[in-house]
């Protein structure tokens, strides 16, 4: 079962970072503009991130199979509209779609591990489904490269996007005969306030963070950021007063009386508004600063991807040995990746070739290895499997709205630097702001591992996670 539903997992990432790498592809042939080209990528995000906790709950009310079948056939669908559309606007709509189909399969995946697999073979589980996560994250560089310079069939950029509806439907086949059935104890009941409470606050933020820059920052963008905690407030104490009064919220805040959901939260936000930030903006610099080819661009990112990989299957053989400061280790080899990455760009400046990028990225690679496998198990230990997608949705939207946030202020400020005509100088220049703010995030998430308590040593019993969820 495993292999069927990380393959959702990879699907979801693949398709948030492939479009880094088809960037310049989409600006020529479809004429996006700098908007356009962030809210294909933010878009999908925001809307990825929007739909996770209702995608969660829907799991547990209604069955975790049954969503995960109608999310991966709805995402198959929608990854065949956005390899058909023709104009920006089309393919944006089209990847606000896929980003909301998304969110029904992916918090399914970590609800089915924590109801299905025992609490023994529960952290290994976790375990893959980081690195699932990671490598989705790097293939869609290095993979969307190979594909976009293959031309398969003559599809340009189309193929990205085409390639999932095959493998969608593998999946499904598989999931059919695979995935067990999981039966809601009770009648469901649905919170669309606190739906739409929790999505509207999301937009508040996200959309004219990724709109502003490009429209001149109007009275509209600070107007809604400032209304952003306020619904959010209003709709936390609405999720409280339905608890109370014995109703269902969507949102469920017991969860946060568990220590390493609570404290693993803010590390997720640091680290996934560096990672995917950096991505973003290490392909523009490589393919609108330095000329590349797609193909050369994913190439680069191949020493980043493999050290993942290979950190990512030790890191937990690693964590049972040293503990969680596996993951401030990482975050601080990360660390010292971007400092590398600095001082060659003061050095060098225009003159900065693939070669010297392939160290600093190298040690991003063996960094981000050891933190993001870790820290996913981290996060939800002690969630019990009744909660698991609630859990799950709740994780996964932060990382994703941390994710489109890093994207669109990190990628505002890289805009931003360039100028009407940008030459390799000042592509390198935008790198280096950008890249001050990455280390920033990343020292940020290294100070807030220490927060996440010890796991319990194995020389002692542990209690199953009902009892420790129940307990807190």
């Amino acid at each position: 079962m495993l292999p069927v539903i990380l393959s959702a997992t990879f699907m979801a990432l693949f398709d948030f970072f492939v479009v880094n790498v088809a960037a310049p592809s989409l600006e020529h042939d479809l004429n996006a503009g700098q908007a356009a080209l962030e809210l294909i990528v933010g878009g999908y995000a925001f809307t990825y991130a929007s739909g996770m906790v209702t995608g969660g709950r829907l799991g547990d009310l209604f069955g975790y199979r049954r969503l995960f079948l109608a999310g991966m056939a709805s995402f198959t669908l929608a990854s065949l509209l956005c390899g058909l559309a023709q104009s920006p606007a089309e393919l944006i709509a089209a990847r606000l779609l896929q980003g909301l189909t998304g969110a029904l399969m992916v918090p399914q995946v970590l609800a089915l591990i924590t109801a299905t697999f025992p609490a023994e073979e529960r952290p290994r589980a976790m375990s893959w489904f980081g690195v699932t996560a990671g490598i989705g994250s790097i293939a869609g560089q290095v993979l969307g490269g190979l594909l976009l310079d293959a031309d398969v069939f003559g599809l340009g950029w189309r193929v990205i996007f085409l390639l999932n509806v095959p493998v969608g439907v593998v999946a499904l086949v598989f999931a059919l005969r695979l995935l067990p059935h999981h039966r809601a104890q009770r009648r469901p009941r649905l919170d669309p306030l606190g739906a739409i409470g929790i999505s509207g606050s999301l937009a508040l933020v996200l959309v004219p963070l990724i709109l502003g820059r490009e429209e001149g920052w109007p009275m509209w963008t600070w107007v809604s950021m400032v209304l952003a905690p306020p619904v959010l407030i209003a709709t936390l104490r609405w999720e409280l007063r339905l608890a109370r009064g014995g109703g269902e919220p969507l949102l469920d805040l017991t969860l946060f009386r568990n220590r390493s959901f609570a404290a693993g939260l803010p590390v997720n936000v640091a680290f996934m508004a560096f990672f995917a930030s950096f991505m973003f903006v290490l392909t523009l610099l490589l393919q609108g600063g330095l000329g590349l080819s797609p193909l050369e661009a994913g190439l680069t990112f191949m020493p980043l991807g493999v050290l993942f990989s290979v950190t990512s299957i030790l890191g937990r053989s690693l964590v049972a040995r040293f503990g969680l400061r596996v993951m401030t280790v990482g975050a601080s080899i990360s660390a010292v990746g971007l400092m590398s990455l600095i001082a060659e760009l003061q050095q060098l400046g225009g003159d900065i070739t693939p070669t010297w990028l392939l160290i600093p990225t190298s040690l991003v690679g063996l960094g981000n290895g050891l933190v993001l496998p870790t820290l996913i198990g981290a996060v939800l230990a002690g969630i019990q499997p009744a909660h698991g997608g609630a859990a799950a949705g709740v994780l996964t939207t932060v990382q994703q709205f941390a994710s489109a946030a890093g994207v669109a202020v990190l990628g505002a400020v890289f805009f931003g630097g360039l100028g009407t005509r940008p030459s390799r100088g000042d592509f390198a220049a935008a790198t280096e702001s950008v890249t001050f703010l990455a280390l920033a995030l990343v020292l940020t998430a290294a100070v807030l591992t220490v927060l996440l308590p010890k796991p319990a040593p194995a020389s002692q019993p542990t209690a199953e996670p009902e009892v420790l969820v129940e307990a807190a």
